[in-house]
């Protein structure tokens, strides 16, 4: 995930507690009662639905003040990138959403994919559980996808006590799912820390697995419509007023609103579900491993030979329908957010993506904002589908050229190096 140092400037300061939740009577952590809790906040977030509005410090509300911050991303992720492990990268960078949704059987809490790792808020009563899942996840990525994956639990209060926040805005893609955005400088000094080598969860012991039912990437990298696909980042700099970055914010997603210029990469007549598909050892690997790694493969292949015929010849089955699963999936996909800073995966054209960087450009000049972009053919897709039946699934987008991990690169570049021009590199 991208972190920068940048003393935590963020579109929202004002702090909105809330109180932390009761125990049952008895005095005991159930996870019933953890999930009501957790529901009890952030459900409860009056959602937007514009995504213009990313930058209203009114949607925003700060986190209880007992809950506990999760950080984890993939090491040397532009390494395993140049090695052509794109597809892993961002499989192992989701893989501990995945697990942590799995353990606490629901979904209703905030989190945020980034490419190569992932940001979550939980309340603190399910730390000893959060521990778990991301220790056994380290262990399946470097045994499982050969990749080292490094994960931290920070406390709100220490990120509070550094004098960052993290708020949490709910943006509604349809009626059935939010994303969470976040804000308040915490997640990226979270993160800072974590690289740092502080809070950092230990990897568990050799063979222990997570549950990461669901996680797939079954379908094919996405070419684009309109020419390129631009990872853009967009980050506060230290001395940014607030106002300022968030009038830059505006701008920036309102010149995207327009079709002509960029869309979601994801689109249903561009959705393509290959036999077999490119990714099926990844998933192989995500199984639980009660079986071996042949047999999981197999039955996999099996599994996805009966899928493709449903897509291949759009055929209904016992309650699914291709159609609709193809166009909530276009509706379900994040190819916009906010993490401390805007993150857009876009089907655009050149005329688009050097606007935007002129934009951004002056911006930086102004000490309003840092920028990454990175431009490539194609997108990918991650997944996560707990049911094919239901219409709330999940699918991360980044760019299949390297993405956000190699707009990041950019980023940190133009950190080191302020007074030096710096132009996106040109589409490969």
């Amino acid at each position: 995930m991208t972190s920068i140092d940048n003393g935590g400037s963020s579109i929202h300061e004002q702090r909105i507690e809330t109180p932390p939740p009761n125990p049952d009577a008895e005095g005991h952590e159930s996870l019933i009662v953890q999930k009501t809790s957790t529901e009890g906040f952030f459900a409860t977030i009056p959602a937007f639905t514009h995504f213009n509005e990313v930058g209203m410090a009114t949607h925003y509300r700060s986190l209880p003040s007992d809950w506990i911050i999760g950080v984890a991303d993939v090491v040397d992720s532009t390494g395993a990138i140049g090695r052509g492990q794109y597809k892993a990268v961002n499989m192992v960078g989701a893989s501990i959403i995945s697990a942590v949704i799995n353990r606490l059987g629901h979904r209703d809490f905030p989190f945020v994919f980034g490419g190569d790792g992932a940001a979550f808020a939980v309340p603190a009563r399910l730390e000893s559980a959060i521990r778990e899942v991301a220790a056994a996840v380290q262990t399946w990525a470097a045994e499982e996808m050969g990749l080292t994956l490094r994960a931290a639990i920070v406390p709100l209060r220490e990120i509070r006590n550094a004098g960052h926040d993290v708020t949490v805005a709910r943006f509604a893609v349809a009626p059935e799912l939010a994303y969470a955005m976040f804000s308040g400088g915490g997640i990226n000094w979270a993160e800072t820390e974590m690289k740092a080598g502080r809070y950092l969860v230990e990897r568990a012991a050799t063979g222990t697995r997570p549950d990461l039912s669901g996680l797939s990437c079954r379908w094919e990298p996405i070419d684009s419509e309109r020419g390129e696909i631009v990872s853009l980042l967009v980050m506060p700099q230290p001395s940014a007023a607030p106002d300022a970055f968030a009038k830059l914010i505006g701008s920036i997603t309102r010149y995207i609103d327009d079709p002509v210029r960029t869309a979601s990469p994801v689109h249903p007549n561009r959705l393509r579900f290959a036999w077999p598909p490119k990714g099926l050892g990844l998933e192989a690997r995500a199984a639980r491993a009660r079986i071996s790694f042949v047999t999981r493969y197999a039955a996999l292949m099996v599994f996805n030979l009966f899928g493709w015929f449903l897509f291949r010849f759009d055929v209904k089955f016992f309650g699914f329908d291709p159609k609709l699963y193809r166009a909530d999936t276009t509706r379900n996909s994040d190819f916009r957010k906010f993490d401390d800073g805007l993150k857009l995966t876009l089907d655009s054209n050149s005329e688009a993506i050097e606007q935007l960087t002129s934009m951004l450009e002056e911006a930086r000049r102004k000490g309003i904002a840092y920028y990454g972009v990175h431009r490539q053919r194609q997108a990918l897709m991650t997944c996560l589908v707990p049911s094919v039946l239901m219409r709330d699934h999940l699918h991360f987008i980044d760019g299949a050229g390297g993405g956000y991990a190699k707009a990041a690169e950019s980023l940190k570049q133009q950190i080191r190096h302020p007074a030096q021009d710096l132009q996106p590199m040109p589409c490969r």
